[in-house]
């Protein structure tokens, strides 16, 4: 369904130094839908060009957005039907037509840079001679390549024309596969990318003063020539950090290494064509299908997730944090800083509690010091949390969540304590990996206040909560549970309670594979190699070492319980690393993988049978195929998306896979795996 279509309204204002066109992008929508481009949408640009050279005596022309958005690029709706390179080659060429006649005027031009400019909507920003900027604008940058994509309407030509290859790079490759980080109206600024900053409560007026200054010749910006000399080694860096996050498995940033290169001696005109034909390449690649199948997913399906109760959430005013170790530290730290609120820690021992306490405080200390909070917030946010060996601390507590060791007996004495001080109505939560919820609630007085609440490390990264539905939870833990993480900006997924739930079972039938392979003659550093080509954000056992053995041991434990050894083994080499107290596989990872000698020791090969990369990657693949047909008909997850959705934000997958269901759809490993694809069947 078509979304609404972005039009260029035309004004024109008689000031002192002449006719002004002022042209004002809005989709007649609030800021909570942005500007969008289509092909509608560049029709209503020509025309108003047209309106503007039918006016005589014009002397400057004004382009901004409605309040508090200026842009946000292409309308990505119609990528999913586009199937040939002559259709995203025709987007491309019509986007630059329209936008080069802005470039074209015969008057000075300004973007007046009001809001959101991502994509496309910086990109029309690029044609315009000069560019003001508001000071509070949050979002301003190039998702392209984060999307499968490049910045194909003048962004990688113009970019480096305007900033130098080095900014460009920076811009469109380095930020895009850095998490899609986005610019403030400073970064942009300094960077380059806008000729003034401005403060909003006077911004347009500011902005057009600017261009009347322009205008009347009182004013001549003046640019620091851009130096190509380096762009080799430039882009020979740029290639290396792409290869450190695709693994060669994504084509549009190495396209848009290419066209910034490129654009350092074409004129525009080849850039523009360029851009053109590598649109035409990519909008019909799997990988940006897959894409902006995620993007729609993380943006759109995320806000409205299923299973919420109408029940109205309990009010937190008070934490209660069970454990003092990294990850309860994590969880203190995150809900002090989400939330705002006093967080109490308690542990067995003091030097644990002080430890955990120290490391609260120290992550304030280095927010302030970064200039990210000031120093007075930080010691006033530092002085929220309370470290305890008296389990009575909690008894003000509204919200007690545990992070203690995976150990059921444990899990359930630190309940049966906490609800002996807390009020009836208190919820209790557990961060368990893989446990049972429903057996930890089973000897208390009131279990249905009982609810799963499982973060992923790092607790301040992942965005993914795992929410999950013991057999008597109650509405009001479950509605507390999701409005808490919505509170902290996280996305709650509900799952039902289930070994390993969704991610952590996922993750560990995988490394079972990758275990049983090693076990059967293939290399740790072979089995991470032919994975990785795949996209994953990490090789398994580099996932491995950064989990920690015994834990990732003790979850294949519970799931080789409840499942079965079939699907999830324990290898006797693995168990062998755990009770010689081995604590990773490698002794160097990243590209330089070197297995630690002592594991090569304890590993004995139980056959010594060659593997190739396809042959590793098709057992990998098949078997989580199996598994995740296994999750759907035991409805842990609603449904399809929902098992992509945990895949992307729960275990950092990149948008190009489009998460599990999909991939294994579009890569046809469901088809020949399951004679069916998961999403229409």
């Amino acid at each position: 369904m078509a979304g609404p279509i972005t039009i260029f309204h035309t004004r024109f204002y008689d000031s002192p130094v002449g006719k002004i066109a002022i042209l004002t992008m809005d989709n007649g929508q609030d800021y909570k839908k942005p500007n969008t481009f289509s092909e509608a949408s560049m029709a209503s640009l020509n025309e108003a060009l047209d309106r503007v050279g039918a006016q005589d005596g014009v002397k400057g022309l004004m382009l901004t957005g409605k309040p508090c958005i200026f842009g946000a690029g292409a309308d990505l709706g119609a990528v999913p039907f586009i199937t040939t390179f002559d259709q995203g080659y025709a987007i491309g060429k019509a986007g630059h037509a329209a936008m080069k006649r802005i470039m074209e005027l015969q008057f000075p031009t300004l973007a007046a840079i009001n809001g959101v400019a991502i994509g496309g909507g910086l990109e029309i920003s690029l044609y315009c001679n000069h560019r003001t900027v508001v000071r509070s604008v949050a979002a301003i940058g190039f998702p392209e390549c984060f999307l499968g994509l490049v910045p194909g309407w003048g962004g990688c030509t113009l970019a480096t024309k305007l900033l130098g290859p080095e900014k460009a790079l920076q811009i469109i490759i380095f930020n895009s596969l850095s998490q899609n980080r986005m610019l403030s109206g400073p970064e942009a600024f300094e960077l380059g990318l806008a000729d003034r900053l401005f403060d909003g409560a006077e911004f347009l007026d500011e902005s057009l003063g600017f261009l009347l200054s322009i205008v009347a010749g009182e004013t001549q910006v003046e640019r620091t020539p851009v130096s190509t000399g380096q762009i080799g080694l430039l882009i020979s860096k740029a290639k290396a950090f792409v290869d450190s996050k695709v693994h060669g498995a994504a084509p549009a940033p190495y396209r848009a290494l290419d066209l910034i290169q490129g654009a350092c001696s074409w004129d525009v005109e080849r850039g523009f064509e360029e851009e053109n034909r590598a649109l035409g390449d990519l909008v019909k690649t799997r990988q940006c299908k897959a894409s902006i199948y995620s993007f729609d997913l993380v943006n759109r399906h995320a806000k409205k997730p299923l299973g919420v109760p109408e029940a109205k959430p309990r009010p937190i005013a008070k934490v209660g944090v069970i454990g003092a170790g990294l990850m309860a530290s994590q969880l203190a730290h995150f809900f002090i800083s989400r939330l705002g609120l006093p967080v109490v820690m308690k542990d067995v021992r003091q030097e644990l509690v002080d430890k955990g306490v120290a490391y609260v405080r120290r992550q304030f200390e280095q927010s302030a010091q970064k200039g990210r909070i000031s120093g007075a917030h930080a010691d006033y946010l530092g002085r929220l949390v309370q470290g305890t060996l008296d389990m009575g601390d909690f008894s003000e507590c509204d919200f007690v969540i545990e992070a203690v060791f995976e150990d059921m007996a444990v899990k359930k004495k630190v309940f049966a304590e906490a609800e002996s001080v807390i009020s009836p109505d208190a919820i209790l939560a557990a961060n368990t990996s893989s446990l049972s919820v429903s057996e930890m609630a089973s000897d208390l007085k009131n279990p249905e206040r009982v609810v799963g609440f499982h973060f992923f490390n790092p607790v301040a990264l992942m965005p993914l909560v795992e929410i999950v539905k013991a057999g008597k939870t109650g509405d009001l833990a479950l509605a507390t549970a999701f409005d808490l993480a919505k509170k902290m900006r996280k996305t709650g997924l509900l799952v039902k309670d289930s070994p390993g739930f969704l991610v952590n079972r996922v993750l560990v039938r995988n490394l079972c594979d990758c275990i049983a392979m090693v076990d059967q003659g293939a290399g740790f550093e072979q089995v991470d190699q032919a994975l990785i080509e795949l996209g994953l954000p990490m090789a398994p056992f580099e996932l491995l070492d950064m989990v920690g053995l015994p834990v990732a041991f003790h979850v294949n434990e519970t799931l080789c319980r409840a499942f079965g050894p079939e699907r999830f083994p324990l290898s006797r080499n693995f168990k062998r690393l755990i009770e010689a107290g081995q604590p990773r596989i490698y002794s160097q990872g990243g590209k330089s993988r070197k297995v630690d000698k002592e594991v090569e020791r304890l590993w004995v090969k139980e056959q010594n049978r060659p593997f190739h990369a396809e042959e590793i990657r098709e057992i990998a693949l098949s078997n989580l195929a199996r598994e995740t047909d296994l999750i759907l008909k035991e409805k842990i997850v609603a449904g399809p998306k929902e098992v992509d959705l945990a895949m992307i934000m729960g275990a950092g997958w990149p948008f190009f896979m489009g998460g599990l269901t999909m991939y294994l759809d579009l890569a046809g490993v469901t088809p020949k795996t399951l004679q069916k694809v998961f999403f229409g069947s």
